[in-house]
Order: structure tokens, then sequence, then C-alpha cells
């Protein structure tokens, strides 16, 4: 697995011009599953997402996570996170998990996420063509990818 994390002051998630979620300071999480992820893969992202110390304290230093701050999340399926640009100039999603697999996945990680967090954690749609708007504060993105992680 693997996600782009960005600290927001504001987001929000829109489909055929209907915002069906918006948060204000929280994360906003774009998550590509690949073919060879599993839940070992969503607890460890999990756990490093909600411990992650990327929200500033008192003294403008990153100290506290997004559990810290009460934050909120809104999680979005991305599966051109997996882009292969190598050959030519059109991207080849070889390696991203097909809908019957990444759909569980999906599921399992933000119901993971809003168990451990104990926060309000939102999601985009699966497979549909949303409308993703952010106000990056900091800025402030975490690229994590689940395949590199050390135990």
């Amino acid at each position: 697995m693997r996600v782009v994390i960005q600290r927001v002051s504001k987001a929000s998630v829109e489909i055929n011009s209907n915002e069906i979620c918006n948060i204000n300071n929280g994360l906003l999480i774009l998550l590509g599953i690949e073919l060879k992820d599993s839940n070992e893969d969503i607890v460890w992202l999990t756990k490093k997402i909600i411990n992650l110390r990327i929200f500033s304290d008192e003294n403008g230093k990153m100290n506290h996570s997004i559990t810290d701050v009460s934050g909120e999340i809104i999680v979005v399926s991305q599966f051109t996170l997996h882009a292969k640009t190598k050959k030519g100039n059109r991207p080849s999603y070889i390696n991203a998990a097909k809908p019957e697999l990444a759909i569980p996945l999906y599921e399992k990680f933000t119901d993971f996420l809003r168990k451990e967090s104990g926060l309000n954690v939102y999601t985009g749609k699966f497979g549909a063509d949303m409308k993703v708007s952010l106000i990056n504060d900091g800025p402030v993105t975490i690229i994590l990818d689940s395949k590199e992680k050390n135990f």
C-alpha cells in the first residue's frame, strides 16, 4: 500500500457536483492498493499514520500527531499511485489491485484507521470520478509505502 498524506486546514470531496465530505484541520490521505497488499500492510500503515508527529505544538515544532490535535481524516482511493512510467508516455497500472481485491482492503483500511485513531474518518467513493479540494497546511506532504517498512 502506498499513501500520500497531506496535512490540511481544509479538504473536501465532491461527486457529481455534490459534496460528500469535508474536514477542517486534519489529514487528506490518498490510498493506492497493490496486488500484493494484505492486512499486515493495513496495520503497519495505520499505526504509522496515527503516530506521525506532523502537527505543530505551541512552539511551532512538529511534535503532535493527528490524535493529539483531535483532527479529522479523509481517505480517497487512488490506484494511480502505483503508476509505472518507465516505458513510453502512457502510465501502466499493472501492479494496482483490481476492485475485487482493492475494495475490501480499502474498507478494512478505513475501518481500522477509524477504530485505532478514535477520530472521524470520511471517505470518497471507490472508483468514482471525484473532485478533491484541499488547502495543504505547511505545506506538509508525506509519502509512505508499506513495502518499504522495516520491522
